[in-house]
């Protein structure tokens, strides 16, 4: 028997168990933190991709954080200490999205489609043909059955807030 199934869940525990309601439905939110880091909360918190400082389990960039300010309030008032945190992580990820996977510049409805290829490619990366391959790694999660989806699992000692920078 394999033990991917298991450490696959393992690794999404973390994730699952920092669940909380927000613009992103819940399935699609822990499905961007698994494609991003395995949702796992990094050490160190941050690190280089493709030229910019990523932090996080959703590896956010400060432009991002930035952005989601305008939408998600004041979110700790420091983009790496909101990065090291799962409620502000997630609560930046959703004040992204509400200011930008919205009808109005969509021409439809948000779906988990819209959400993962504009948290990969920026406001408009829900056109950019680049963003269709991190669509499909969240889209095979999300087909990943009940026990990477499943909402109100018990908090574990992983989700606790971490404030180590790096």
């Amino acid at each position: 028997m394999s033990k991917a199934p298991v450490i696959l869940l393992a690794s999404v525990i973390g994730c699952l168990s920092a669940v909380h309601a927000g613009y992103v439905p819940d399935a699609c939110m822990n499905c961007i933190c698994y494609v991003q880091s395995g949702c796992h909360m990094p050490d160190p918190i941050c690190h280089m991709d493709g030229g910019s400082l990523s932090c996080g389990p959703f590896q956010i960039q400060q432009r991002y954080w930035e952005d989601a300010r305008r939408k998600g309030g004041p979110l700790m008032n420091d983009w790496q200490i909101c990065s090291a945190s799962w409620t502000c992580s997630r609560d930046a990820v959703n004040g992204y999205m509400e200011r930008y996977a919205v009808q109005s510049r969509l021409g439809h409805g948000p779906t988990c489609e819209d959400f993962s290829r504009i948290h990969n490619g920026g406001p408009n990366g829900f056109k950019n043909p680049a963003t269709l391959a991190y669509w499909g790694r969240v889209k095979k999660c999300l087909g990943g059955g009940p026990e990477l989806n499943e909402i109100g699992l018990e908090q574990n000692a992983q989700t606790k807030n971490h404030t180590k920078l790096g």
